[in-house]
């Protein structure tokens, strides 16, 4: 039977994580409140953060740095987009 989680993202009842994400108290509240569905939005909004920002995954800087947009847009106010995925119209594109 799945696990379901009272997603704190998409505000209903959704299958859970079936890991921790993370081993600190972050990760055990992902677990707890956060369904699986939000947490692969989170990846996707991750990835768009690692390329613009150019993240360097093996910096211990870069993982604070996720960790805090991972909070904020799975508990808070959906954390910061990088600037490019504004839907902006660029006059000096190709």
């Amino acid at each position: 039977m799945t696990r379901t989680v009272q997603c704190a993202k998409l505000k209903e009842t959704l299958p859970g994580l079936p890991y921790k994400p993370f081993t600190d108290a972050l990760g055990q509240r992902i677990f707890e409140t956060i369904s699986a569905d939000a947490w692969k939005l989170w990846i996707e909004h991750s990835k768009k953060l690692v390329n613009e920002w150019r993240l360097d995954l093996t910096q211990k800087k870069s993982h604070e740095v996720l960790k805090e947009q991972c909070e904020a847009f799975l508990f808070g106010d959906g954390g910061t987009t990088p600037a490019d995925y504004v839907p902006v119209k660029h006059d000096h594109e190709h």
